[in-house]
């Protein structure tokens, strides 16, 4: 038989010989190479040389043992590989995260903080408004949400011909809203697109959902929808036996994290400062105040410091409590996505590129699990493993379920959540799809790795992770 051989990629690992995978790729029908056996049955080829200019499709004529490692090693290559058709993000920037309730964004409204973050990413990107052609906010808590960042939108510049939507899958809410932006690029439906998660949670809520119609509550799964968040929490210490000093001591690591991260600086090219009015809780008077950190990182947070805080949800456990669950926060985070070709066409400078994302469901009961099984499904639709991934931001929405997945995914610590996480930080609900991929692809810069992972649980039983590559090394 005779076959011709692709030359090593360029984008291969530089530990990987190319001798050991690519001989084991060929160009279908091309006869440009004897292959012959060796005493082991092995294939051997004598390649001659390939014309550089010369395209087809690949064929496997390798061994059936060696079909997952080359797999393996492909789709690094094509996931990492440059396309004029790639998604890729030109700017991710958010707000500081502020504290709820009695933070500095207490008093803004969510049209406000949304319209505010929009003219920021006209500014930092420089992007003529009128390429951008459909804005989707992530917002969980806001029931006017759609028709705020329609008004918000076209505030702050962009023209009626910008469509804009709103998304809410709870604290997946914001990689939903990258995803579906990503997803119509993909399609060719736009070419540019801005995803942006916003959430004020000082505004408060439905934290206690009404009840269900009682033919859906014949079903224990539907019923546990309704469970509190805190409840979720307590099942999966107690189920899974994650101890409270295991969760304490999660979180102080979090904490610590957060401090260093802030002191060295390391925040400050993923935040825009954002300008509001505060007002004074005794007084009433209203002063005007620019926000340019977050507030969420207590220094000096210990182990022994948080093991003396009182549980939080004792009528459901003892576990989880202030100290080592996500902090109620507001803040927004905004991602802009667009065609690589078009990238290059407008001058802008590509961050990264979009690889994909996905979702999955669970019990409800145990909704903290969830990136247990996102994590998993999303990397084996690309043939990767957690060894492949140079950072994770993974939602912290309580100490429970974030040592849970550490443990059952066998995740290196020293990857995840390298600035702290949504503990320390704190956990926006429409926000944090985007905030991850902001704070995410910061810190693959500040370390120049490559490939990053987020991922979150969801409430009602859900849980959902994203791929991305860093290109700016």
């Amino acid at each position: 038989m005779k076959y011709n051989i692709i030359p090593a990629h360029p984008l291969l690992p530089p530990n990987v010989n190319p001798s050991s995978f690519l001989l084991r790729w060929s160009l279908q029908d091309t006869p440009v190479g004897e292959s012959s056996r060796n005493g082991h049955g092995e294939t051997q080829f004598h390649p001659e040389p390939l014309d550089p200019d010369q395209e087809r499709p690949f064929r496997y004529v390798g061994s059936p043992a060696s079909r997952h490692l080359d797999n393996h090693l492909l789709t690094m290559v094509n996931s990492t590989q440059k396309s004029p058709d790639d998604v890729v993000i030109t700017l991710a920037v958010r707000t500081p995260l502020a504290k709820g309730f009695r933070g500095g964004f207490k008093d803004t409204q969510l049209d406000y903080l949304v319209y505010s973050l929009l003219k920021k990413v006209i500014h930092k990107s420089n992007i003529d408004p009128q390429m951008v052609e459909d804005i989707c906010l992530a917002n969980v808590n806001d029931g006017r949400a759609a028709y705020k960042i329609r008004a918000a939108a076209l505030a702050a510049g962009f023209p009626n011909t910008s469509a804009a939507s709103s998304v809410n899958r709870f604290c997946s809410s914001g990689l939903k809203a990258t995803q579906d932006i990503a997803n119509q690029i993909s399609l060719g439906n736009i070419e540019c697109g801005i995803a942006i998660g916003a959430e004020m949670m000082s505004a408060g809520g439905h934290p206690t959902p009404e009840p269900f119609h009682e033919a859906i509550l014949k079903s224990q799964d539907a019923a546990d929808c309704m469970q509190p968040m805190g409840q979720t929490s307590e099942n999966v210490g107690k189920g899974f036996e994650i101890s409270r000093e295991a969760q304490d001591r999660f979180a102080a690591e979090s904490y610590q994290r957060a401090e260093r991260a802030q002191k060295a600086g390391w925040f400050d090219d993923e935040i825009v400062p954002i300008t509001t009015m505060v007002k004074d809780p005794k007084s009433g008077e209203e002063k005007e105040v620019t926000l340019t950190k977050d507030e969420g990182p207590r220094w000096g947070t210990t182990y022994e410091s948080l093991s003396k805080i009182r549980p939080a949800f004792p009528d459901y456990g003892d576990r989880s409590t202030g100290g080592n669950s996500s902090q109620v926060t507001d803040g927004a985070a905004a991602v802009l996505l667009m065609k690589r070709s078009t990238a290059l066409k407008m001058n802008q400078p590509i961050l990264a590129k979009y690889v994909g994302a996905t979702v999955t469901g669970l019990a409800p009961r145990i909704m903290g699990i969830g990136p247990s099984l996102a994590i998993p499904k999303l990397l084996g639709k690309y043939n990767l493993t957690l060894d492949d991934i140079d950072i994770i931001e993974l939602n912290e929405a309580f100490a429970s379920m974030a040592v849970y997945c550490i443990n059952t995914l066998g995740i290196d610590p020293s990857k995840m959540n390298v600035r702290g996480g949504a503990i320390a930080l704190g956990h926006p609900l429409g926000a944090t799809g985007t905030r991850q991929i902001c704070t995410g692809l910061s810190e693959c810069r500040r370390q120049k790795k490559k490939i990053l992972l987020t991922s979150m649980c969801i409430g009602t039983g859900q849980g959902m992770a994203g791929l991305f590559v860093n290109e700016v090394l």
